[in-house]
């Protein structure tokens, strides 16, 4: 893939509420002291709150000044090789389309207040342009690691999505940001379906030493996955989501508006209704 690719759904958000926004990047991995991390690509996928329908996708591969610091083979079957971005665009580039779908709306993605927020703002930072602000943040580690827990083993994208029998993480950004929202669709119904029958599924997932996750049952780890800049912290304390590249004040009070604005919308709201019921995902 080279360039870009940009796919866009006629759609009228009749609510003024949001949308939801699921990005990813793709990055270089340091090998050195001195070294940070580079961009290579940019993947988001809008959604309507309301239907988790599609509004717009869009990605694109991103040329880093030095093209020496890409790999020229990858570790990963589907990874991005310094032949892969040759000839796409740079970051100034594209960032113009980069701030359009993620300014202003609510952010969501796994691990990235840690990883993906930071690098955004860094990547604007290098070109001296104002970087996309976000009206909340979802991030599904948190919210996962918090409200379903272990039994899927660890927090991995990787091994929630073989956990659901999704397939194989590529660890490409579209691709990625799509499973992430089957993730936590997959998550969100086991929950509903928890706290509607507490006494009879609840107990069976907390309450018995018999039950095991894939990978124990296996006697294997579902999937292997190299040592990157996306796996989760060592300690899974929901302490790490304050790490994040706008103030605290200002994050917690777009969080709580959007919370606010996500739930106002009338009709039928299958994400709220079915969030609410699962714990208060969004809490």
């Amino acid at each position: 893939m080279m360039g870009d690719s940009y796919s866009c759904n006629e759609y009228t958000n009749n609510n003024n509420t949001p949308e939801i926004v699921f990005f990813d990047l793709e990055t270089t991995v340091p090998k050195k002291a001195g070294q940070r991390f580079n961009v290579l690509e940019f993947g988001a996928i809008v959604v309507s709150p309301q239907k988790l329908s599609e509004i717009e996708s869009y990605t694109t591969l991103i040329r880093p000044k030095d093209l020496s610091i890409v790999s020229v083979r990858s570790s990963r079957s589907d990874g991005i090789t310094r032949e892969a971005v040759k000839n796409a665009p740079y970051f100034e580039d594209v960032a113009e389309r980069i701030f359009s779908i993620l300014n202003g709306r609510v952010w969501a993605g796994h691990n990235i207040q840690r990883f993906d927020c930071v690098r955004i703002k860094e990547a604007f930072e290098d070109i001296n342009r104002p970087a996309p602000v976000p009206v909340g943040i979802i991030d599904s580690l948190g919210i996962l690691t918090e409200k379903f827990g272990r039994r899927a083993g660890n927090m991995k994208m990787a091994t929630l999505a073989s956990y659901f029998g999704l397939g194989t993480q590529k660890h490409r950004s579209l691709d990625d940001v799509r499973m992430n929202l089957e993730v936590l669709k997959n998550c969100a119904t086991v929950l509903f379906l928890e706290s509607s029958l507490p006494s009879t599924i609840h107990s069976k997932w907390y309450g018995s030493s018999s039950i095991m996750t894939r990978s124990r049952a296996n006697g294997k780890s579902p999937c292997r996955e190299e040592s990157s800049r996306k796996s989760p912290p060592t300690s899974l304390s929901l302490g790490y989501q304050r790490r994040v590249p706008y103030t605290r004040g200002s994050l917690g009070k777009m969080t709580e508006s959007v919370k606010g604005l996500l739930f106002k919308a009338k009709g039928p709201q299958p994400l709220s209704q079915l969030l609410k019921h699962s714990h208060s995902l969004l809490r």
